[in-house]
């Protein structure tokens, strides 16, 4: 679970599993709201976890694209399921706050 752990991990995974390779900046562009000192700990961290590879381009400026592993890949159940969880409470919510104010 330690993976896991923080506020950015998982949107970051869902990110790079359904967009693919990405820059850094398209990276944080993607993630709103997240900081980019945050976003490079993030990705150092599941770089060294081995669900991150990043890769140095030779181009001028030097670009670095970052992307899942297969092991990362695995991941997308759990993403899934999580992302539906959040979608089936949120619509719990506004069930019970809709029926809260009708009342």
């Amino acid at each position: 679970m330690d993976i896991f752990t923080g506020k950015w991990k998982i949107h970051i995974l869902g990110t790079l599993l359904y967009g693919g390779k990405m820059r850094f900046m398209d990276l944080q562009r993607e993630v709103a709201g997240i900081g980019s000192k945050m976003l490079s700990k993030e990705l150092q961290d599941m770089e060294m976890n081995h669900l991150v590879t990043r890769t140095v381009k030779n181009t001028k400026p030097i670009t670095v694209e970052y992307e899942l592993t297969e092991f990362g890949k695995t991941l997308e159940p759990v993403i899934d399921a999580i992302a539906q969880w959040g979608i089936d409470y949120r619509e719990t919510l506004f069930r019970k706050k809709s029926n809260q104010s009708s009342e």
